[in-house]
């Protein structure tokens, strides 16, 4: 999986992969981020069945972040720093016992005891999802050997492990997950050279992958996916302050998580209802999203749970500052799923992928199969071996 390696950026490079996995195929991403993408492609199932949508949402009666109410004393100049931050964020993932992806990001410690986070477990490990199983709980449950990346873990450490597990044929299955490339977009845009040089990069280890494997292995199959694209941001919107502007009162009147593409809303009177929804519905970047488009795209929860109201801006448009930083990136994803830049990209060694396979969650329908043809090889007296990369 090279996250963020969207159908927009790779369709003018017909080039890449083209040896290794020619057989190339767009997909339909799901509504949300990583939080929510990379989930669905280990369930197959959709954020309304696993919940695992966006991580921060008001539950102040479950909230795992009292004792850092205290940290609202100190200057705003220091917490706000991103390296700051870095340092609180590991420490507090350590304190709380937190597996999976954990970030304070930009939630002000005034309000932090009004939220829990939804990521406490690894989307990557076993019982790692908030509801149903994943693929390594099937692949647990099949006794297959797999190998996973550790995201605590550099991309090259993890490259050379898999290499390693390969060589000694300790595996028959793999889930290689590359994060780089979604960094170096948010950083630098989507029409930066430095793209090619990255995507050249993963091309040269993906090559050197399969050449082991072909070593060592009978019949090796190869997929390489991504979870969205990424959108230049161009335009800039400052809708905490136009809420601000208000004068309700956050814990009071209403709570928000303010993310880059989306603000998630909570009410407790019929005052900041109507107050705020009336600033948005004039708010011409952006829209409230209505509950039969969040129900085709399967992320309505009944109970608000995280959100009561979803306001979505249009694609290449940047909430600054958020809740996710107090300043601007090159680049967002996290758009409508129809946007331009929000579709996934699908490339195999094998032109057997049926033609039902058209959206993000089908992957774990690939990765099933893989593990179907393992066994029956197996039972076969052979040894054949699923690669997903």
């Amino acid at each position: 999986m090279i996250d963020a390696c969207g159908w927009e950026i790779i369709k003018e490079r017909p080039k890449f992969l083209g040896t290794i996995a020619p057989h190339r195929r767009r997909l339909e991403s799901v509504f949300g981020y990583s939080s929510t993408c990379v989930p669905s492609i280990l369930s197959g199932r959709w954020p309304d069945e696993h919940h695992n949508w966006c991580y921060f949402i008001h539950d102040p009666e479950n909230s795992p972040f009292r004792r850092l109410r205290w940290l609202r004393w100190l200057p705003k100049a220091l917490t706000s720093r991103r390296i700051v931050r870095r340092h609180l964020t590991k420490v507090v993932k350590w304190a709380l016992g937190f597996k999976g992806y954990f970030d304070l990001y930009n939630i002000p410690f005034h309000h932090i005891h009004l939220f829990d986070f939804t990521e406490k477990k690894s989307p990557l490990q076993p019982r790692g999802m908030n509801r149903g199983p994943n693929v390594f709980d099937l692949l647990v449950q099949k006794g297959v050997p797999y190998f996973v990346t550790d995201p605590s873990l550099s991309e090259p450490v993890n490259r050379d492990r898999l290499l390693a597990d390969i060589e000694d044929e300790r595996i028959d299955f793999a889930f290689q997950y590359w994060a780089g490339l979604d960094g170096l977009l948010h950083r630098v845009g989507n029409l930066s050279p430095e793209i090619d040089i990255k995507l050249t990069e993963y091309e040269k280890w993906i090559s050197e992958t399969m050449t082991a494997a072909k070593k060592h292995y009978r019949e090796v199959n190869l997929f390489v996916f991504s979870d969205h694209g990424m959108a230049n941001c161009d335009q800039h919107l400052d809708l905490r302050s136009q809420i601000d502007a208000l004068g309700l009162r956050i814990g009071k009147d209403y709570n928000v998580v303010y993310d880059s593409t989306m603000a998630r809303f909570w009410f407790f009177n019929d005052e900041a209802r109507e107050k705020i929804t009336h600033v948005l519905q004039g708010v011409p970047e952006g829209r409230i999203m209505p509950e039969d488009e969040l129900r085709k795209f399967r992320a309505y929860f009944e109970d608000g749970r995280f959100g009561e109201i979803i306001f979505l801006v249009r694609e290449g448009v940047l909430i600054v500052p958020s809740h996710m930083g107090e300043r601007p990136i090159r680049a967002m994803h996290g758009y409508h799923p129809y946007d331009p830049q929000s579709y996934a990209t699908l490339f195999s060694n094998t032109a057997a992928i049926p033609e039902d396979i058209t959206h993000i969650p089908h992957i774990h329908r690939l990765m099933e199969k893989a593990m179907e043809r393992t066994e029956t090889t197996k039972s076969a007296s052979s040894s054949v071996h699923a690669l997903a990369a």
